[in-house]
């Protein structure tokens, strides 16, 4: 295991679909910690993890876990980061993927479990997505105590090497690089736009 900034805590943030899970994976190969419980077990929809934390979830009202992710990975979806006390230092790794490739993905999910997928309010909802990760990159600029990287998903699975070496360099030359890139698995690319 790699030895981290004992007090930084590193998010894999971005919106739902877009390569967070797969952002995790790399960091743990690469020799990060990471803060996950392992309750929402891997399925057809991400057959390597989802690698979250069930608490993320409260942070508008519960922030005592935040001294557990000191110097480990943890994913917070887009819409939390806004919640992050300003008493810690965070290092964000942020994917991006195009919005209707995560639509699609989005969409794909529901079916697979059984629940509706509504077309018809999509084009909106990319219109909001779009609204907010302009807002939360303007937030993000301004906050003294955050880094943030942005990650295209694409560009991950089109050159890891590439991908996986800048993500090393903005957390300072701690991680395997080629341990992370032996985790991206391209068939997992399944919505291209």
């Amino acid at each position: 295991m790699i030895v981290m900034n004992n007090e930084v805590i590193t998010i894999v943030s971005g919106l739902p679909r877009s390569g967070t899970s797969m952002m995790m994976k790399m960091l743990e190969a690469g020799g990060m910690p990471v803060l996950t419980d392992h309750i929402r077990a891997a399925d057809a929809d991400n057959p390597k993890g989802y690698y979250e934390f069930e608490r993320v979830k409260q942070i508008a009202r519960d922030k005592s876990w935040l001294p557990e992710a000191r110097g480990k990975a943890v994913k917070i979806i887009s819409e939390l980061l806004k919640h992050l006390p300003p008493n810690y230092d965070y290092k964000v790794i942020f994917m991006q993927r195009q919005i209707e490739e995560t639509l699609a993905s989005q969409r794909q999910m529901l079916i697979r479990r059984g629940e509706t997928a509504n077309r018809t309010g999509e084009k909106r909802l990319a219109e909001l997505f779009r609204r907010h990760l302009v807002w939360l990159d303007s937030r993000l600029k301004k906050q003294a105590n955050t880094g943030v990287v942005y990650v295209d998903y694409g560009a991950v699975i089109a050159n890891p090497t590439e991908q996986a070496r800048r993500i090393n360099q903005f957390l300072h030359y701690r991680l395997d690089v080629d341990a992370m890139v032996g985790v991206v698995d391209p068939l997992l690319y399944r919505q291209r736009r």
